[in-house]
């Protein structure tokens, strides 16, 4: 893992959007098609935007996939992670294809679904975030270290639930579902490159946790370290716990 210091939440964002049209087009000239997992949720506001603008990304030859999805929610509610993908990316490119996560299906039948797509495809680059709870993707803690699944029906714990309210994604706690699927650790890890963007000062908690506490379930977000061709994308507010001798471990490099 290496870790890169922005300044703000907009130099994170094409940051990490540099580096990732970077490998997508590493990833283009060594196979014909190129597959993404792509997250949502407000780390990746300014990602996905500088994304979709990097040149020289044949974006025909990418197949696109969802990280994770509420439960009992579909298409058209204002949280859907469908909606935000299609509004934000999906529409702005011309992918090969993406295969989304439709909370709106019945559990198991979504998860079979999901497991189908994904069993046995490479994934060159994975997107994500991580939580105010240092979760990875919907795993909270304690997170499943030892599913094998791709995909894997997961409960939403409080805290993850408070941080959807916070974010604005819903009106209240209650309003929040208490399910959702979620690309499991296992198959998080198996991904070639992963790039992680996490902004704002309230998840510098989660960051230093996940840098200097031990690897385990009860921090999620800790088995990035585990990977080694992870690049952790912060601002200067979502590493302002990190001591100095964290920031020379991983290489820290800050934009001027």
């Amino acid at each position: 893992m290496k870790v890169k210091v922005a300044q703000d939440r907009v130099e994170l964002g094409t940051l990490a959007a540099v580096q990732a049209a970077d490998l997508l087009r590493q990833s283009l000239q060594r196979h014909e098609l190129c597959n993404l997992v792509v997250a949502t949720g407000s780390s990746q506001f300014e990602v996905l935007d500088s994304l979709v603008q990097q040149p020289g990304i044949a974006w025909d030859r990418v197949c696109g996939f969802h990280l994770d999805e509420y439960l009992g929610v579909d298409r058209s509610h204002p949280a859907s992670f469908c909606g935000y993908l299609q509004k934000r990316f999906v529409e702005r490119v011309p992918l090969k294809s993406f295969t989304y996560l439709d909370g709106a299906l019945p559990a198991e039948q979504l998860l079979q679904s999901a497991n189908a797509a994904l069993e046995g495809q490479r994934i060159d680059l994975l997107l994500c975030g991580i939580g105010e709870n240092g979760h990875l993707a919907f795993n909270d803690p304690p997170a499943n270290f030892a599913a094998t699944s791709p995909y894997l029906i997961v409960e939403l714990d409080q805290a993850c639930r408070k941080q959807q309210v916070g974010e604005g994604w819903f009106d209240s706690i209650s309003d929040v579902p208490t399910q959702a699927i979620s690309m499991s650790i296992a198959q998080i890890l198996k991904a070639e490159a992963i790039v992680c963007s996490v902004p704002d000062r309230r998840k510098a908690e989660a960051v230093r946790a996940t840098l200097e506490e031990d690897v385990s379930p009860a921090i999620p977000a800790s088995a990035l370290r585990q990977h080694a061709n992870t690049t952790l994308v912060l601002d200067t507010t979502s590493a302002s716990l990190l001591s100095a001798a964290t920031l020379a471990e991983y290489g820290a490099s800050q934009l001027a």
